[in-house]
């Protein structure tokens, strides 16, 4: 087994660089990274280092289901500017969110379980991501799960993630979803079958009332393990490499710098705007770009950074005529009631993640599958960017395209590792996700109209009541639709000039380096990606023992 060095992991002096060495290093402690991590540690003659940037998952209110709406915004997130896309007010200073934290997404999000459908993966396949079609990676989600209510072709149990039905489904949920019916989409059992299309009630990844992130479910069990190491705000400068190779990390602890070598290989798992970044300050990327920045070239990739794709929602706002919605656990009688609740029992409102029923339904009536995915969100004012109503009582309805053609990218602004790189999403710059989107606004707005959930509105806040038209609706999504921070694509696995990394997930022309989280879906997938991006911590942990 390699040792972990004899530098003693303490403070030192400025001037003075650790350094160490371990088989493998794992860059990035969120979806994926803790899979693998733990995966690779399972090997008791290997020795594994995780380094995480942000803090460890000590947070109480990452663990609470129900304390989704503090986590949805706070210290918990950091925030990269991202370029205002066309139509929007040239005054606009929007942000892209992304954890930072150890768990990363599966930390702080809705806790969404979903797949997306076979053909997503089938179009994986089409673009060179051989041998990841939907019967290729289905062992993969197989392998991780522990399903509460499933247990047939299509889901496991006994696997390290829990997912599980919401116990606690509030009656406002109910409504809504009795509306969707109404409206003529039906009551699908499962969005996980294969089959989308519907409306029904969301599993989370959850076990026993608490939060199931990857951080919990595959990484503390592991760390247990002597050969497992775990960093925490650990920032990773660069991929340090010699001769075509990735030998190690160059990372910084409180603004000291520190060196680590792998003997093995290197696995980058920062996500799909820090590993591009990443790569490209590792001199791995578009040549005439980082020679500008004064970076040295070790391989001219020109897809890294490319291909850039993001869920964009609209979030319609609704003001209740009652005590509704979870709104009214803003009172402190009411909050104390649910803590209590779930201090004895793990039940009540706090063991729900605030957005228990959904539905995938058509944008674009020529797409052979559903395009467009609602939250039923049951209050306001709960995620970052959403404004509550007067009154204090409301609900939200939010909705997204969930297969963009809109594409991005994202480059470096200097060569500082310390800066955020330069994010340009391009929403919309395909019309046709404005036009699905514009549609899906209308079909929301619609439900929301139907009795079984209309006899609860006091009034409609956002959009406001004077806008009716299907040109008003597409103006505002235009104006005011905001990412859904689902950013994926941006070191594409394939086969092509642009691909940034092959189906094995190695980087070209580089040994010893591979990526593994969501910048490598050469497309987004239909829904939430956090169960997909831990699909790829599974297929990336079994690459690598398959090479070891």
């Amino acid at each position: 087994m390699a040792n972990f060095g004899s530098a003693r992991w303490g403070i030192l002096p400025r001037s003075e660089t650790a350094a160490g060495k371990c088989d493998y290093i794992v860059v990035g402690g969120g979806s994926t990274g803790c899979v693998v991590a733990s995966r690779l540690s399972e090997n008791a003659d290997v020795s594994v280092v995780l380094l995480e940037e942000g803090p460890n998952d000590i947070n109480p209110y990452i663990h609470i289901p129900g304390a989704y709406y503090k986590t949805a915004q706070g210290p918990l997130l950091r925030r990269i500017p991202w370029v205002p896309t066309a139509g929007q007010s040239p005054d606009a200073t929007p942000t892209m969110v992304q954890a930072s934290v150890l768990g990363g997404g599966s930390s702080v999000n809705a806790m969404i379980y979903i797949r997306g459908v076979p053909s997503d993966y089938a179009r994986w396949e089409e673009l060179g991501a051989s041998g990841w079609n939907y019967g290729d990676v289905l062992p993969y989600f197989l392998r991780s799960e522990d399903n509460n209510r499933f247990c047939n072709e299509a889901h496991a149990i006994g696997g390290p993630l829990g997912v599980s039905d919401i116990d606690n489904i509030h009656p406002l949920t109910r409504a809504w979803l009795q509306a969707c019916q109404q409206a003529g989409l039906p009551y699908n059992h499962d969005f996980n079958s294969g089959d989308q299309a519907g409306s029904g009630l969301y599993q989370i990844t959850a076990r026993n009332g608490l939060r199931s992130s990857a951080a919990t479910a595959f990484l503390k069990p592991a760390r247990r393990r002597p050969n497992l190491q775990v960093r925490t705000r650990a920032r990773v400068s660069r991929i340090i490499v010699e001769q075509g190779r990735a030998t190690g990390v160059e990372y910084f602890v409180n603004g000291r710098r520190w060196v680590l070598h792998a003997e093995r290989e290197v696995i980058l798992s920062t996500g799909a705007i820090s590993s591009p970044k990443l790569l490209m300050l590792s001199g791995i990327g578009p040549a005439d770009a980082l020679r500008r920045h004064g970076i040295q070239v070790e391989m001219d990739l020109p897809g890294v950074g490319q291909n850039l794709q993001d869920h964009i929602e609209m979030s319609l706002v609704y003001q209740l005529n009652g005590p509704h919605s979870y709104d009214k656990y803003k009172k402190l009688h009411w909050k104390a009631a649910a803590a209590l609740n779930y201090l004895l029992f793990r039940g009540g409102p706090a063991s729900s993640n605030l957005i228990e029923g959904g539905a995938f339904w058509w944008g674009n009536k020529n797409e052979t599958v559903p395009d467009v995915q609602f939250f039923m969100v049951v209050g306001a004012g709960i995620e970052e960017g959403v404004d509550a109503v007067p009154g204090g009582n409301g609900c939200t309805v939010n909705l997204g395209q969930i297969r963009p053609r809109s594409r991005g990218e994202v480059t470096l602004q200097s060569a500082n590792p310390a800066e955020n790189p330069r994010v340009a999403p391009r929403y919309f710059s395909d019309p046709y996700d404005l036009d699905a989107v514009t549609e899906g606004t209308m079909a929301a707005l619609d439900i929301m109209e139907k009795p079984a959930i209309s006899r609860y509105i006091a009034a409609r806040q956002t959009p406001a009541p004077t806008m009716k038209t299907r040109s008003d609706i597409r103006n505002l999504c235009l104006e005011t639709a905001h990412a859904a921070l689902h950013p994926a694509g941006t070191c594409r696995m394939g086969q092509d000039e642009m691909a940034v990394v092959g189906p094995d997930l190695r980087v070209r022309g580089i040994d010893g380096l591979r990526v593994a989280d969501a910048s490598v879906m050469p497309t987004l997938i239909s829904g939430n990606p956090n169960a997909v991006c831990i699909m790829i911590g599974e297929r990336a942990a079994s690459f690598l023992s398959e090479a070891a």
